[in-house]
């Protein structure tokens, strides 16, 4: 048997197979949400989502197998080439809806933010885990911390000037779960933890643009029972509560042609990635709801376990970072759409439509994957008979 084939059979299936339950049903979903448009490149999008998982997966497979000790030799090219793109498309890349983060590459839209966000996740799992080891100056946590803060700050502050404060948002949980994990005490979390709150209504009345603030008093309005328009600022708000409440349990069926979204009170240019859960809540119910849920649970708790058992601590950043990108999504997807969080652009890992960052997402599970399959050091196995010998001469 190879090390190859080795390494093949020694992945973790069970993770392996919720993910792709969770790709499958998000196909489904794109379809649901798409196959009655008039547009035929909206009614196509279930299939160019299938082609950008195939491609995603080659990735997750190639970077299953490679020791993921070789990519901290990739975290500074990765992570400067990432964010030269975001820098570049900050000011020269292709507007959307007043958002200017995509970069026009031939028959195709990248968005550069999904490619920092991989890139600096994976140098903060190197500057954590080995930074110390490099220079006694560095061995103070402080430093460490100063150093991870400027490499998320860079991608974080670009990504606000594109006007995408949902993928801006996304690097508050992941770089405070790695600083978290990554032996920094405690009470300096706890002192960035209250500087930032302190700044937060400085940030809402001057960094927030006009709209930005309008949809989250419009939603604190809503959760109040106040009157909002409901054909203005409350719009998406309202319908997309409507389509989850109107699901009722078990949902009013695939393809019905009654449902909110086939009438068309829900964008098509979003109820296939960012409002795609309440097109599914609708025609599913709260029972299908649950479980995609229930299958978002399990994959973090599987990614947690992947975690506890790294052979090192930078294998275990890596998974940590991925399981607080994962969560962020999920948390404020499934939140915004319930008013529990501001309305933002910003995707449900597996199910909502997209390249970029499918792309991304199955490379970075790739990476957890790397972490499982080479969770036993070859030198300690290498050594660990003769010790065995030792012990019982």
């Amino acid at each position: 048997m190879t090390p190859l084939f080795r390494k093949f059979l020694g992945m973790n299936w069970l993770l392996f197979a919720n993910m792709v339950a969770l790709l499958i049903f998000g196909v489904f979903a794109v379809y649901s949400a798409c196959w009655m448009r008039d547009q035929e490149a909206l009614v196509t999008k279930w299939k160019d989502q299938v082609y950008w998982i195939l491609l995603g997966l080659v990735i997750f497979f190639v970077a299953s197998l490679i020791d993921y000790k070789w990519i901290k030799y990739l975290a500074l090219p990765f992570y400067f080439g990432a964010t030269g793109l975001l820098i570049y498309t900050t000011f020269a890349g292709v507007e959307i809806n007043g958002t200017r983060a995509w970069l026009d590459v031939g028959p195709m839209l990248i968005q550069t933010s999904q490619l920092a966000i991989a890139g600096g996740l994976i140098l903060l799992a190197f500057i954590l885990s080995t930074l110390h080891r490099l220079h006694p100056v560095l061995r103070n946590p402080f430093m460490r911390l100063m150093v991870s803060g400027i490499v998320a700050l860079i991608p974080f502050g670009f990504v606000l000037l594109q006007g995408d404060f949902g993928s801006a948002l996304v690097w508050l949980p992941v770089a405070g779960a790695m600083v978290l994990i990554g032996n920094i005490p405690f009470r300096y979390l706890i002192v960035i933890i209250l500087a930032v709150t302190m700044f937060l209504p400085f940030a809402f009345f001057f960094g927030l643009k006009d709209y930005q603030k309008k949809r989250i008093t419009t939603q604190i309005e809503m959760l109040q029972g106040k009157k909002v328009n409901v054909l203005a600022e409350a719009y998406s708000a309202h319908n997309n509560l409507l389509a989850i409440g109107s699901g009722g349990w078990s949902g009013k069926g695939f393809k019905n042609p009654n449902t909110i979204n086939n009438k068309g009170f829900i964008s098509p240019d979003t109820a296939i990635n960012d409002f795609i859960f309440p097109v599914f809540s609708e025609e599913f119910g709260f029972r299908g709801s649950l479980l995609v849920i229930g299958g978002f649970l399990l994959l973090l708790m599987q990614l947690v376990y992947v975690a506890f058992y790294s052979r090192d601590m930078m294998g275990r950043l890596l998974v940590v970072g991925i399981v607080g990108l994962l969560f962020a999504h999920i948390y404020q997807n499934i939140g915004m759409n319930l008013l529990i969080m501001p309305i933002t652009g910003i995707p449900l890992p597996f199910i909502s439509y997209g390249g970029t960052f499918m792309v991304v997402l199955l490379f970075l599970m790739g990476l957890s994957q790397s972490v499982w399959v080479h969770r036993i050091d070859p030198e300690r196995e290498r050594v660990r008979p003769q010790l065995e010998i030792e012990h019982l001469g």
